[in-house]
C-alpha cells in the first residue's frame, strides 16, 4: 500500500480498556480513586485560595507552589475524570483528537512540574546561601518569567509526539489498554515502525528530567555545604526544615515518574495491571499529598489556612 494511503488510516475513535484483568473491579476502584481525586481538588484549591488572599504569602516560595498547585490540579482533572467515567459507566471510547489532547496535557503538565520543582530548588538555594540577594534575585519578574519559560519548555518538548503520532498508520487498531491516552499507548497502536517514537518517548523528557534532577542535586549540594558553615544547631535545623517539604515532594514525583517511564518500555516483566495501577496512582498521589505536606509542615501556611477557613465562620 502507498505510504499516501497508510498515512490516512487514523481512527476515528480508539478504547480505553481500564486496568486489564481487574474489569470485574472497577467501581471499588473507582471508590478510592474518586475519594483521592476529591481529596486533591479541595487540597490544592485551599492552597491557592490561601495564597491568593494573603498577602504575606506573595513571595517567591508560596508563587511557585501555586504553581505547582495549578500543574497537580491540571495533571490529575486530565486523566481522572475519563477514568472515572471509564470505570462507572464503561465509557471507553474517545477520539483520536481527543485522546492526542489528553496525551499532550498529561505530559506537558509532567515536563512543567519538574522545571518548577527546579525553580523552587533554586529558590531555597538563595534563599540560605545568599539570604541578603534573595529580594535582588527572585524579583516577581524572575518568577513570571520562570513561569512562563516552564510552559514554552514543557510545549516545545511535548508538541511534537503529536506529530509523531499522526504520521502513524493505525491499519484499525484501536484498543489501549489503559484508563487514559498516553505517547506510547497509542504508538503501538500504530501498523508502522516506532523507532523514533520509543527514542523520543524515553530520551527526550527522561533526559529533561536528568537534568533537572541534576541541577536539583547541585542546588542541595551547595545548601548542604552553606547549612555546615552555620555556627548554631538550632540555625540548621531550622534552614533545613525549610527544605524538608520540597525534598517530600521530590520524591513523590520522580519515583513514580521514573519508575512509569522506565516499566512502559522496559518492564516486560511487569504485570500490566500493576503497571496501570501505579499510573494512575502518579495522576494521583502527588496532587494529593503535596498540600499536605507543604500544609502540614510549613508554618506559615498552616496558620493562614486556619485564618481563611475560621474568618468566615466567624462572620456567621
Amino acid at each position: 500500500m502507498p505510504p499516501s494511503n497508510l498515512s490516512s488510516l487514523t481512527p476515528d475513535t480508539l478504547v480505553l480498556t481500564g486496568i486489564p484483568g481487574m474489569e470485574q473491579l472497577h467501581v471499588w476502584i473507582s471508590v478510592p480513586f474518586c475519594s483521592m481525586y476529591v481529596a486533591a481538588l479541595l487540597g490544592n484549591a485551599v492552597l491557592l485560595l490561601t495564597i491568593w488572599t494573603e498577602r504575606s504569602l506573595h513571595q517567591p516560595m508560596f508563587l511557585f507552589l501555586s504553581m505547582l498547585a495549578v500543574a497537580d490540579l491540571t495533571l490529575s482533572t486530565t486523566a481522572v475524570p475519563k477514568m472515572l467515567a471509564l470505570f462507572w459507566f464503561r465509557a471507553g471510547e474517545i477520539s483520536f483528537g481527543a485522546c492526542l489532547t489528553q496525551m499532550f496535557f498529561l505530559h506537558f503538565t509532567s515536563v512543567a512540574e519538574s522545571q518548577i520543582l527546579l525553580a523552587m530548588a533554586f529558590d531555597r538555594f538563595v534563599a540560605i546561601c545568599f539570604p541578603l540577594r534573595y529580594g535582588a534575585v527572585l524579583t516577581p519578574s524572575a518568577v513570571a518569567k520562570t513561569g512562563l519559560a516552564a510552559l514554552l519548555r514543557s510545549f516545545c518538548i511535548i508538541f511534537p509526539c503529536i506529530f509523531l503520532l499522526r504520521r502513524l498508520p493505525y491499519c484499525g487498531h484501536r484498543v489501549i489498554a489503559h484508563t487514559y491516552c498516553e505517547h506510547m499507548g497509542i504508538a503501538r497502536l500504530a501498523c508502522a515502525d516506532i523507532s523514533a517514537n520509543v527514542w523520543y518517548g524515553l530520551a527526550v523528557p527522561v533526559g529533561v528530567a536528568v537534568l533537572d534532577l541534576a541541577l536539583i542535586a547541585v542546588s542541595y549540594g551547595c545548601i548542604l555545604l552553606a547549612l555546615c558553615r552555620l555556627p548554631s544547631r538550632s540555625a540548621r535545623r531550622k534552614a533545613w526544615h525549610t527544605c524538608g517539604s520540597h525534598v517530600c515532594v521530590l520524591l513523590l514525583f520522580y519515583v513514580p515518574a521514573f519508575f512509569t517511564a522506565l516499566t512502559q518500555r522496559f518492564g516486560r516483566g511487569v504485570p500490566p495491571a500493576v503497571h496501570i495501577l501505579l499510573a494512575n496512582l502518579y495522576v494521583l498521589l502527588p496532587p494529593l499529598l503535596n498540600p499536605v505536606v507543604y500544609g502540614v509542615r510549613t508554618q506559615q501556611i498552616r496558620d493562614r489556612v486556619l485564618k481563611v477557613l475560621v474568618r468566615p465562620r466567624s462572620r456567621l
